[in-house]
């Protein structure tokens, strides 16, 4: 068995009912280890214009990094994903942040995913379900991480909206 780390968002549609549909999807092929609350952000990377909703789950699963590539893809596709601009709008984006604690650097999947230092949305959930686990190449743990991001975008808890 694998561990896969998948950051999920979305900023269109019915936000909490497409994470918990998309959770369940990944359920069929997945088993579920730790989910992290969800989280109200901002858009991030320009393109984007409504608020996300974004979870870290963490999940063990048989699959190979490809396949669980593949798999996740076609959950967004059914979703709704359309993949028109870079970082754009999206009912649903499932990202591999973490697959074991492999590097992946093809054409289709970068592993760890390139962007995980940079990103609060992504860092805030992944360090309450992972506080402790290493980054394979930068060797911080998701805490160092998220306490050294540079990132301002405010990310708080689904609860706290106000």
């Amino acid at each position: 068995m694998h561990q896969v780390v998948l950051g999920l968002g979305g900023n269109r549609g019915d936000r909490l009912a497409l994470l918990d549909k998309a959770s369940k999807l990944l359920a069929q092929k997945m088993d579920l280890e730790k989910a992290s609350s969800i989280y109200h952000t901002a858009a991030w990377g320009g393109n984007s214009h409504g608020a996300y909703l974004n979870q870290v789950l963490v999940l063990n699963t048989s699959m190979k990094a490809e396949e669980c590539l593949n798999f996740i893809q076609q959950i967004e596709n059914q979703l709704g994903r359309k993949r028109e601009v870079k970082w754009g709008d999206r009912t649903m984006d499932i990202d591999i942040l973490y697959f074991d604690n492999e590097i992946i650097n093809t054409e289709r999947l970068k592993v760890p995913h390139p962007h995980i230092a940079n990103r609060n949305f992504v860092l805030v959930p992944l360090a309450e379900v992972l506080p402790d686990f290493v980054h394979p190449q930068m060797g911080k743990s998701s805490m160092v991480l998220m306490e050294e991001c540079e990132d301002s975008l405010k990310v708080k808890p689904l609860c706290n909206i106000s």
